[in-house]
């Protein structure tokens, strides 16, 4: 028997869990019978007293036909183009310049992608998702740009490129992240197109509680005050990676739902599915920052060792870290046996993607 746990909708900041049991064997194995599962509700708090198996990652089996890598070279161009047209040179030159230095460097565009995902996988209109798409990358590269700063990360490398404080200086840094993050409740709200009223404000209701001192800057304050102290426990190490990075994961893909036309019963679906994988993604990334080189990830590697932060592989070591992200995938994917499958594949293999990323 594997222990899934899915997360039930929640109204506070907390991140509890309810546990449905499902069993893959066909007839009972006295190795099974003898495994004792406990209550969860931090996934990580118990997870040592747990005896895992490895979860079964095909229960929805990929479809023919679709292809992965061109979905996602093709999304990313549209998100590119669309940023492209959000931020254009204009006066003051130099604020402008910064903001799309970091905005159009590059990167996957995981964050704006799941969001188009989310939109197709109710049934809506990819376009009428697209400035919400542009609103998640603009908050996610202000986060970046905030993070790198010495006064927080403190980190020089950023997409293979120089961080943007290295070239611009702290002062334009932090004015060109203040910046995106006011463009993109502006973006979000004068360039929906197509949708009711009503859901383009809980949109963005959504991305500001993502952002704002009970989302990204809760889990950024808390990881701050935690450097270098011992007491970090897997509690409050999941405190922090679900508030500073799978919040901004959960707005994007609630959102791209939202303003796709999802029912409510819909939208908690893929809510569902958003903090498995925004948990996940915080997860692998701690196990690539000590198993890959800086020249793999694109930013400085090891930082967080020689930082002496709480990682999962620090508190749980790095095979257990795997597992984690094991039973976090199996859970994201399982949200999507309620969607049609066809509509659904993108979000599967985007949930595989993150799990099995190499930088």
């Amino acid at each position: 028997m594997a222990l899934i746990s899915g997360i039930s909708s929640i109204n506070d900041n907390s991140f509890y869990s309810k546990n449905t049991f499902i069993n893959p064997l066909k007839t009972p194995t006295k190795s099974s019978q003898e495994r004792v599962y406990l209550p969860m509700r931090i996934h990580a708090t118990t997870i040592k007293q747990l005896l895992i198996t490895k979860p079964d990652f095909t229960r929805i089996a990929p479809l023919e036909g679709f292809e992965f890598d061109t979905y996602m070279t093709e999304k990313a161009k549209l998100v590119n183009h669309a940023l492209e047209q959000a931020v254009p040179m204009q006066e003051p030159l130099k604020i402008h310049e910064a903001m799309r230095y970091s905005l159009l460097a590059g990167g996957k565009r995981v964050r704006p992608i799941l969001c188009l995902a989310s939109c197709d996988l109710v049934g809506g209109n990819e376009a009428h998702a697209m400035a919400m798409a542009s609103a998640i990358e603009m908050v996610h590269t202000m986060s970046l740009i905030h993070d790198d700063l010495p006064c927080m990360d403190n980190d020089d490398l950023r997409r293979g490129k120089p961080t943007n404080h290295k070239v611009y200086g702290d002062d334009t840094a932090v004015l060109a992240g203040d910046a995106l993050l006011s463009l993109a409740f502006e973006h979000l709200a004068t360039r929906t197109v197509g949708v009711e009223p009503a859901r383009v404000v809980h949109a963005i209701r959504e991305l500001a509680s993502a952002v704002g001192s009970l989302g990204l800057v809760a889990g950024q304050i808390v990881d701050l005050s935690s450097e270098g102290k011992q007491d970090v426990d897997l509690e409050k190490l999941e405190y922090i990676h679900v508030h500073k990075t799978a919040k901004l994961l959960e707005a994007a893909v609630v959102g791209g739902a939202v303003v796709g036309g999802g029912s409510s019963g819909e939208v908690e679906r893929v809510r569902k599915y958003a903090r498995s994988i925004g948990l996940l993604f915080q997860v692998v990334d701690d196990i690539l920052d000590v198993t890959k080189s800086s020249e793999e990830l694109g930013k400085t590697a090891g930082k967080d060792l020689v930082s002496d932060k709480a990682t999962y592989p620090k508190l749980m070591g790095l095979e257990r870290a795997r597992e984690f992200a094991g039973e976090l995938l199996a859970e994201a994917v399982e949200e999507l046996d309620f969607f049609d499958s066809g509509r659904a594949a993108p979000l599967y293999y985007l949930a595989h993607y993150i799990a099995h990323r190499q930088n």
